[in-house]
């Protein structure tokens, strides 16, 4: 598993004082309320950064960050990715899981049959749907109770039942 969990990337500067516009990466806007400190990684590292201040604008958050004072501080940070560790993130549901996680699994049928990898997990608004890809095909399949039957991160497998009309 992985110690730090991207939760949104910054995007632009907002005003004069350093604060920055920031896409959330996250199923819960509100959690930036929460925040005391962020992450970012620099080479194979990872900074932190406490947070002073969170606001929120349409659909995105604006930060102040310290240490970022000036719109040309903020400017420097443009596009870089904001992370959490681990132990900070939200409690998920039961059956939930991060994203981070999931990606990277071995999908396999109930019978045995090895699908390939999750490389990609896409959000339709009913439910998300998992992009599977091995040597020779792409399948995509609902996250649902009726296909997902096993999610087993510790030892990253992923265990599905295939529906007529996936593959």
């Amino acid at each position: 598993m992985k110690q730090y969990l991207k939760i949104g990337q910054i995007i632009n500067t907002h005003g004069i004082k350093g604060e920055v516009k920031v896409y959330p990466l996250t199923d819960d806007i509100k959690r930036f309320n929460k925040l005391k400190f962020v992450f970012i990684k620099e080479k194979d590292e990872y900074k932190k950064i406490d947070v002073e201040g969170v606001k929120y604008f349409k659909n995105l958050v604006i930060l102040k960050l310290q240490g970022i004072d000036t719109m040309n501080d903020a400017e420097k940070v443009k596009k870089i990715y904001l992370y959490i560790d681990r132990e900070n993130a939200v409690k998920l549901e039961k059956d939930a899981y991060f994203i981070a996680d999931l990606i990277g699994l071995d999908v396999y049928t109930l019978e045995g049959e090895c699908l390939g990898k999750i490389t990609d997990v896409f959000s339709t608004g009913s439910n998300d749907v998992y992009e599977i890809k091995n040597d020779n095909e792409t399948i995509l399949i609902p996250a649902i109770k009726d296909v997902v039957k096993e999610v087993d991160i510790e030892n990253s497998v992923m265990k599905i039942q295939l529906l007529e009309g996936l593959r």
